[in-house]
């Protein structure tokens, strides 16, 4: 009792959310932003401005346009299965299979996806030495799944199956009255998506790509064991300043690189927020 008030006890169910959230987002954050202004003499900005180092730039640059791609790709791919599950049976072994597949697929990555793009169309892969032999050399002059475009065609495995997840209650929040309404009042198929359902999906479509561009931006494991050589996106180059084979370790510097990728994934989570509420308007 506080001033003859009682107070409500229904944030400790909270607690240990909150607990988790703080040992494992925001303490880590706080300690690379600290650590990127910190030296041995004490605070410095030196780690930031090797920032504008041209290999720095050109891996910012690169993680931008392999997000935005992937993202790309990923929405409008996702989108339009996502609307042939929505446009089924709610309760068809089609819609189960699917959304089941897609809930796997969506955290599959890492050294096991590139393993798995490599044994079926990598240089030595059963398919490749089949097509090659017949003339089909999809790999012509080089390699193209070791670098940025190997990535873009991978990094799409589990972008689609995380657009259907996150899109799909949104297209199921779109009532077939709507639609019906539409065409009794004259409108055709290209009215009612101009008018009535674009307009609507449009926020939920735009949130989920930029929530595909942070979790593309944010991505190591599988470029990491996909890229063996350099650095030529900023995941991996926070990974070289760490652990780098000739001593020239900087770990200040890496920090600096990580509050760039903070930064970015901030703003488009904020975004993401933004959009977020605008949907939650109409489907509620």
């Amino acid at each position: 009792m506080v001033g003859g008030r009682r107070l409500s006890l229904d944030w400790i169910g909270a607690v240990p959310f909150l607990g988790y959230v703080a040992l494992f987002l925001f303490l880590p954050t706080v300690i690379i932003i600290a650590g990127a202004f910190a030296s041995e003499g004490g605070l410095t900005l030196s780690n930031f401005a090797n920032l504008s180092r041209p290999y720095i730039i050109s891996a910012i640059i690169s993680s931008v346009i392999l997000s935005a791609v992937t993202a790309a790709g990923g929405a409008v791919l996702g989108a339009l299965l996502t609307y042939a599950i929505a446009t089924g049976n709610p309760r068809g072994i089609f819609r189960r299979v699917l959304t089941s597949a897609c809930g796997v697929l969506a955290q599959f990555g890492g050294v096991t996806l590139a393993f798995a793009f490599i044994a079926a169309i990598g240089p030595a892969s059963a398919l490749y030495v089949y097509l090659s032999q017949h003339h089909l050399d999809y790999y012509g002059s080089g390699v193209w799944l070791y670098d940025l475009r190997g990535l873009e065609l991978v990094y799409l495995y589990f972008q689609i199956p995380l657009m259907v997840l996150i899109f799909l209650p949104a297209v199921d929040g779109i009532k077939p009255q709507w639609r019906e309404a539409t065409e009794s009042l004259g409108g055709g198929t290209w009215t009612y998506w101009r008018h009535v359902a674009g307009p609507l999906l449009a926020p939920a479509f735009l949130g989920s790509t930029l929530l595909l561009f942070a979790n593309s931006l944010s991505a190591y494991a599988t470029a990491a064991a996909l890229i063996n050589q350099g650095g030529p996106i900023l995941p991996l180059q926070i990974s070289n300043a760490i652990t780098s084979e000739v001593g020239l370790h900087e770990p200040g510097f890496a920090k600096a690189q990580a509050v760039v990728l903070i930064v970015i994934v901030a703003i488009v989570s904020g975004l993401y927020a933004v959009l977020q509420r605008r949907t939650a308007r109409w489907l509620q």
